[in-house]
């Protein structure tokens, strides 16, 4: 298949258009929330909640007037999404269940290794139904991924990770767990391994990847965490053998040194972003873990915007601040933000602002961010408080 030739700004505005960022909202309610996740394979996952959660701030900037039920829902009454594993801790649709056999058998040398109280955990949920690590007694300690924890919390996570269990719901952040057979329809759950080889699982993987981006290059970066198993020789070999299969089509950008890829069948999403023209000019608050944000090298050639999340970084080290939020308008990232820690009824606040390098502000951005600012708040149920304008000058 004949490789593609793109400008940067035809690059960014496929990006934006492929994630529901640009011009009128495609996405709508529950459906919109599903529409999304199915494209972009899994959103990813994360518990630090200053203005939300990463996946709730993830929908909210795709989904006209988003709001957190619908994603509980879909998880847990519906049971139409799952927690578990992909890019990192994800949720994903429930029908991908069976392809991730592979990472949970990963976790099953654990439980074997603890088989009596991964015996005695299965029973007292059988009897009792979906419990939390408080819920049961067995406090010893043991050596965990980050370090010494109760052997109860070990327990659930180690068999959760083997899928002898799943989430039933959360409090907040804490889990409550219940057995799988009781969750997942049995012909998901009992449905064997999808790939004969490991050659099949790699493919199915950089190709759902790519998906997850949308435009893709074949370079290490965080964009491929968590696919279990897979170093570069095999992500190079999976390459080959789509490209062979002519499932990715090679994407040439000017200035750009490496190829870009996208999955064959976007290509019609490619043409439809090039050809459209909103009606409206579109701002949007984007997620610190944001689908089109996980490859941040890229993010830097075809946005000119340089991001790290530094949450985990020492205060005397950090550039900009501790939750900083990046704001995009049109097809450009055009400044971040620190928001204020949501507090129930507390308006929304920004505490710090900056623009990028070069932006000109004009009464059209200044109107569209205030919109943004205002459907934001809004999803946190609350009201924008603007302190005075000046940042927005």
């Amino acid at each position: 298949m004949a490789a593609i030739t793109l400008t940067k700004r035809e690059a960014r505005k496929f990006l934006v258009y492929y994630h529901g960022l640009y011009g009128e909202f495609d996405y709508i309610g529950k459906d919109g929330v599903m529409a999304y996740i199915r494209r972009a394979g899994c959103i990813q996952f994360d518990p630090l909640n200053v203005v939300g959660m990463n996946p709730e701030l993830v929908l909210q900037s795709r989904v006209k007037d988003f709001d957190r039920s619908m994603l509980w829902d879909l998880l847990y009454k519906e049971r139409k999404l799952i927690d578990y594993w992909d890019k990192n801790m994800s949720i994903f649709p429930l029908e991908d269940w069976p392809y991730f056999l592979r990472c949970r058998n990963g976790y099953q040398a654990w439980c074997n290794a603890h088989q009596d109280v991964v015996d005695r955990v299965y029973a007292a949920i059988e009897q009792r139904g979906h419990l939390s690590s408080g819920d049961l007694d067995y406090s010893e300690k043991v050596d965990w991924a980050w370090g010494p924890t109760r052997l109860s919390r070990a327990a659930l996570e180690g068999m959760y990770h083997a899928g002898l269990l799943a989430i039933h719901h959360k409090e907040d952040t804490r889990k409550y767990y219940d057995l799988t057979e009781r969750l997942i329809p049995e012909q998901l759950h009992a449905m064997p391994d999808p790939f004969e080889t490991d050659e099949q699982y790699y493919e199915w993987y950089v190709y759902r990847r790519i998906g997850s981006v949308g435009l893709l290059w074949n370079k290490p970066s965080d964009a491929w965490l968590g696919i279990r198993g897979m170093k570069s020789a095999q992500r190079n070999e999976a390459f080959r053998r789509l490209i062979e299969k002519e499932k990715l089509t090679e994407v040439h950008v000017e200035g750009l040194q490496f190829p870009l890829y996208i999955r064959s069948e976007d290509l019609d999403v490619l043409h439809k972003a090039l050809s459209y023209v909103p009606s409206k000019v579109r701002s949007s608050i984007l997620a610190p873990l944001d689908n089109m944000l996980w490859d941040r090298g890229l993010i830097k050639e075809l946005f000119d915007f340089e991001y790290r999340w530094e949450v985990y970084k020492p205060v005397a080290e950090r550039k900009y601040g501790y939750y900083v939020l990046p704001v995009l308008y049109d097809d450009k990232i055009v400044a971040r933000f620190e928001p204020a820690k949501q507090r129930k009824n507390d308006p929304f606040s920004i505490q710090n602002w900056w623009w990028e390098e070069g932006i000109s502000v004009n009464e059209s951005m200044q109107a569209s961010l205030m919109e943004c600012f205002e459907r934001f708040a809004a999803f946190l149920g609350t009201h924008f408080y603007q302190r005075d304008g000046t940042f927005l000058r």
